[in-house]
């Protein structure tokens, strides 16, 4: 029997950056001596403190649902955390907690995109942003960026993306997979052509915030534009943070009307994020924070390291992130017609069968030409990854 599923779900692809991760994993399994840099979470465990809390609140019952959009303490420390961290001002029913940023990111283009309105996208992007908008029936409009630019997208070209249609603009920074972060001045430039365009709401995802070594404070738009207040949705969740990934605990501050009718649709999938992850949360949120710094300079050391390396391969350009774990370096010396690979999907085949190196095409991400290499892993990997991608490249002029 034929069984035929919705012209919605055909067009959605699965995470190529969890189906590569299973495929490596897969192999290292079988014996193979991978060097998963696929990953795109924390090689960390959770903190302690984290941890504790979570018995505690198994111990102490706290087992039943809960309210749909979380539970007041955690809603209360997200409140105190964008005050004094972010400097921003919210109240509870500005705040909706979820399963993870990523349902956080769902049930925002669910509430806010109707069919055919139109998302812009900058490239590179993360890879579910494209197939989100999809699922909500709206148009993904990417804007294509280049090394030179620093991979970041400027003002004209927001200016000639935007449309009567256009209803969204994300912006990600510290990006996944670049790691690169957006200025003062270029959110500014940013903002001046938003305010020109009253019809488009902003996402902010800043998710990486705490991963981030630049030289000025972490700042997002609405920072740099409180103008822009009620039309911007901040995304933020402990997941990278915190090491917290697999609790999938994301939050969203925005608009009451915005974060209702994200709590709606909430209501009628998942209904409350998981109860003992809540208060696990809310313990990352109000204790010290010194194992997030500590995190932070560990990542700053390897992003040092393992960026200085692939600069040292011949043919290999990597920009210096600002924050993340990720490196993105182009490899277009070897990728194009009349080159050694036809692709970057060729690219990586190759390094996963020659060198034993997992990596995700940069096509993933919208940025052909490219690899993401993730550095949440320890410097032995790190090491071996750069003297195995240094001799499978070795021959290639």
């Amino acid at each position: 029997m034929k069984i035929m599923l919705s012209r919605r779900v055909a067009q959605i692809k699965p995470s190529p950056t969890l189906s590569l991760s299973a495929a490596a994993n897969r192999l290292k399994a079988s014996g193979r001596p991978i060097i998963n840099l696929t990953v795109g979470e924390p090689d960390f465990d959770t903190p302690e403190l984290i941890k504790q809390a979570a018995h505690q609140a198994l111990d102490q019952g706290c087992t039943k649902y809960t309210a749909v959009d979380g539970i007041a303490s955690l809603k209360q420390a997200i409140i105190d955390k964008f005050k004094h961290e972010n400097q921003l001002s919210y109240v509870a029913n500005q705040i909706i907690v979820s399963s993870g940023a990523k349902q956080c990111i769902y049930n925002l283009m669910q509430a806010l995109l109707n069919p055919g309105d139109e998302v812009i996208i900058p490239a590179p992007y993360w890879v579910s942003y494209p197939d989100m908008a999809l699922m909500a029936e709206a148009k993904p409009v990417f804007i294509s960026t280049t090394i030179e630019q620093h991979l970041k997208i400027n003002a004209e070209q927001l200016t000639k993306a935007i449309t009567p249609q256009t209803r969204l603009l994300i912006i990600n920074s510290p990006s996944n997979p670049s790691g690169m972060v957006y200025t003062r001045e270029e959110l500014s430039e940013l903002a001046a052509v938003l305010l020109k365009n009253p019809q488009v709401f902003i996402l902010t995802d800043d998710i990486y915030e705490h991963i981030y070594w630049g030289k000025q404070a972490f700042e997002n738009i609405v920072n740099v534009c409180p103008e822009l207040y009620e039309r911007t949705i901040v995304l933020n969740g402990c997941s990278k943070a915190y090491a917290m990934t697999g609790w999938r605990i994301g939050y969203a501050a925005a608009a009451k009307e915005i974060i209702q009718a994200m709590t709606n649709i909430q209501s009628q999938s998942t209904s409350n994020p998981n109860s003992i992850a809540q208060v696990a949360a809310k313990a990352a949120l109000t204790s010290n924070q010194d194992c997030v710094r500590e995190m932070n300079r560990i990542y700053q050391q390897r992003h040092q390291f393992f960026s200085e390396g692939l600069n040292a391969i011949p043919g290999v350009n990597c920009l210096a992130a600002m924050g993340a774990f990720y490196c993105f370096p182009s490899f277009r010396h070897f990728i194009g017609e009349g080159k050694a690979f036809s692709s970057d999907y060729k690219l990586a085949d190759y390094l996963l069968n020659k060198a034993d190196i997992a990596t995700v095409p940069g096509s993933a991400f919208g940025a052909p030409g490219h690899l993401r290499l993730s550095f949440a892993t320890d410097d032995i990997n790190l090491k071996n990854a750069l003297a195995k991608l240094r001799e499978a490249l070795k021959d290639f002029k």
